[in-house]
Parts: structure tokens; sequence; C-alpha cells
């Protein structure tokens, strides 16, 4: 098969989004590897002392406190659930810690501190609930 200009550029392309992190967000630090487990153990790694809110089969959620910030802690049994729960939940804005069957929801800078601990995926909840807010664009980062 012949290479082509664009199939050259294409690869090009596909090889500095590589090497460049891929969506790394150009200063952005680097988080560690994604935390999993129970909230039990997802809270001691945040250094919290959960306050259970809801302990259902399908999800398990907490308040956590950290001096002045606050945040939720919530894990559900099935990706189906969790990803179920944040379609529901991002349509009141606000700011998610994503992990696999993990999620945190905060604001921006307790969620993004969280990140440097238990790793994961920010996201950001509807643009309309985040008024003001510097990415309220209803994405995610990471």
């Amino acid at each position: 098969m012949r290479v082509t200009r664009p199939m050259r550029a294409l690869t090009g392309a596909v090889a500095v989004l590589a090497l460049a992190g891929c969506g790394s967000g150009g200063g952005e630090e680097q988080a560690p590897p994604t935390a999993t487990g129970s909230l039990e153990h997802l809270a001691a790694e945040a250094k919290c002392e959960p306050d259970m809110q809801t302990d259902a089969d399908t999800i398990r959620q907490a308040l956590c406190a950290k001096g002045d910030e606050k945040y939720v802690l919530a894990t559900f049994a099935t990706d189906r659930g969790q990803r179920e729960w944040l379609n529901t939940a991002k349509d009141y804005g606000g700011y998610y810690l994503v992990g696999r069957k993990w999620v945190a929801v905060g604001e921006e800078g307790t969620v993004t501190a969280l990140r440097g601990v238990l790793g994961g995926t920010m996201e950001e909840g509807s643009e309309h609930m985040n008024p003001g807010g510097s990415h309220n664009r209803g994405g995610h980062h990471g």
C-alpha cells in the first residue's frame, strides 16, 4: 500500500499526541494510577473519615471533610450504575473525579487536589449550573 501525504500527516499527528500525553492539558500535573477498592479504602487513601449517607447494594455514599472543604465520595456496584448516576448528577453542575466504580464530587479545587491522591479523571457538570466557572463546558479532563 502506498503511503499518501494525508496518511503521513495523520500518522504524524497521532505520534505527536501520543508523545504529548494526548490531552494532558499542558500544565496539569500527572495523576497517580487510579485508586480502586471499597468506599472505606478510598476514604482512607484520601485521609477522610467517611460520614455514611447511603449504604445500599447498588451505591454507597459518604460525606468527607478536609478542613473547610467538603465532598461526597460514592462507590457503585456496577459500571453502568455509576454512569447512570453521573449522567443524572451532572445535570446539577459540579466537579467530579471519576474512577472505576467510584466518584468524588465537590468544589473544583477540592476535587483537583483529590486527583493528586486518588488518580481518576476530572469531569464537569452542566455549564448552566456552574455559572462563572473557567472551564464549565460539561466535559472531562484527564
